[in-house]
């Protein structure tokens, strides 16, 4: 059986653990914070001290940490074995995959880029959207892997696509986020009730199930990070560079993300609050 080490077991490596796990594949794990990973051995994946020691032996290694500069420097701490799939998940932007392609080829990897779609429930019910990129004799190989995590994956050419898509993908989330925290803060602000904007909108085009979610934890004040907010902050720094290097304008990302760092000065602990929290960053 195809054996899966993961070097990040935090709010999505976590589910992803759980959901290897329920496919009866074998993982092996670390976290930076050990804690973590040994609250995971009830899966049955082993929780080991060191990144060498979790890839020992793994025929996949996915990453799932918060940037390029983790990402990087636990790569190489673990050393994979040569000609071992380095299934990197994490959000690095078009910059980050490029140093990620290269690092591959420096310590002889093979690397399939594939950033996720999906928080921290999806991660957990194996129903992410894998945006997999890189070279067709993989594809194969990670098939076992990709299809607990997932739903779906769509394979996109060569290494880089997926991380390309990913940024798009987010540029809509944030979006959506920002213009469902507008008309929430906006029709508390105009003296009306923000139900009436969700009844009005409700099983028409412009109704989706993100926008009941994201919504009603605006309407609750109440924000468990499924997305938290200073990754999406991260994210969305990454997506106003490539737009700015692509040529195209990052004058509404550049809105967001104002929002976003609003909210972040206002609010005790970024890190521990849903993306949804960036409604914070709209008072006065």
């Amino acid at each position: 059986m195809t054996v899966v080490a993961v070097l990040g077991t935090g709010t999505m490596g976590a589910g992803m653990v759980r959901s290897l796990r329920r496919a009866d594949l074998p993982v092996r794990m670390w976290n930076r914070d050990p804690a973590k990973a040994r609250a995971l051995t009830d899966t049955g994946a082993e929780a080991f001290d060191s990144p060498g020691e979790a890839v020992s032996g793994a025929d996949v290694v996915l990453t799932m940490v918060f940037d390029l500069d983790a990402v990087d420097e636990v790569i190489r701490r673990a050393a994979p074995a040569a000609g071992t799939i380095w299934l990197q998940a994490s959000t690095v932007g078009v910059d980050g995959v490029q140093r990620t392609i290269d690092t591959a080829r420096e310590l002889d990897l093979v690397l399939v880029d594939a950033p996720v779609l999906g928080t921290k429930e999806p991660a957990e019910q194996g129903a992410l959207v894998v945006l997999a990129s890189g070279p067709e004799e993989a594809r194969e190989r990670v098939a076992p892997v990709c299809d607990a995590i997932g739903s779906k994956t769509l394979w996109l050419g060569p290494a880089g696509a997926g991380s390309r898509l990913k940024l798009v993908c987010n540029s809509w989330v944030f979006m959506v986020t920002a213009g469902v925290a507008q008309a929430v803060a906006g029709a508390r602000a105009l003296g009306l009730d923000p139900r009436d904007f969700l009844a009005a909108i409700e099983g028409g085009p412009l109704d989706a199930p993100y926008v009941q979610l994201k919504s009603g934890l605006m309407l609750r004040e109440e924000f468990p990070p499924s997305f938290a907010l200073d990754v999406a902050a991260k994210d969305a720094r990454l997506i106003a560079t490539a737009l700015a290097a692509a040529g195209v304008s990052d004058r509404l990302t550049a809105a967001v993300l104002e929002t976003m760092d609003a909210a972040a000065q206002r609010l005790p602990d970024p890190s521990g609050v849903d993306l949804a929290a960036l409604i914070a960053g709209l008072g006065s």
